[in-house]
């Protein structure tokens, strides 16, 4: 895969996200919150074909190096994710452009990273890019999901106490 058709696969994937996540923003989320997590699993296919891919020559200590920093970019998506209960009774995601603009920078880094790392090899830095995806997704989908679950709850208690008085 050449070069033009990575990056423009890469800004169609980053401009779905983006108009998904602003959308969210004025939608209510429904149900239990599990639709939060589904992008963990489609990430996680893939994840197992690339590490189980013999051409791609990666040590342990580049694993756990692109881990840790997939887990620093968690960090500003973590921070920036929050949900809020309305007063039509429905949760939504807070809208922030902060998100954004912190979606965008971790793109960019990524991108910049990308052509810093082009002697590794195509199966290999696709190997390590897979682990520094899943190791920000993986984490912010995971506490986003717990910060919903939260809410959700004070949601339902609030709900059965009002219940209750009438």
């Amino acid at each position: 895969m050449d070069s033009s058709s990575f990056y423009s696969i890469v800004i169609i994937i980053a401009v779905l996200v983006l108009w998904r996540r602003t959308r969210a923003m004025y939608r209510p989320i429904k149900g239990n919150g599990t639709r939060i997590l589904l992008p963990i699993l489609f990430l996680l296919l893939p994840f197992i074909l690339v590490i189980l891919n013999p051409k791609a020559h990666v040590a342990g200590w580049e694993w756990v190096c692109a881990g840790i920093f997939g887990f620093l970019l968690s960090i500003p998506l973590i921070w920036t994710t929050n949900y809020e209960l309305r007063s039509d009774q429905h949760i939504y995601a807070v809208r922030s452009k902060s998100f954004i603009i912190t979606f965008l920078i971790v793109l960019i880094f990524r991108f910049l990273l990308r052509d810093y790392l082009k002697w590794l090899g195509p199966e290999t830095e696709a190997s390590l890019f897979m682990t520094v995806a899943l190791g920000y997704i993986l984490p912010w989908r995971i506490i986003s999901f717990i910060k919903f679950r939260q809410l959700y709850k004070s949601r339902t208690q609030t709900s059965d106490n009002i219940d209750l008085r009438y």
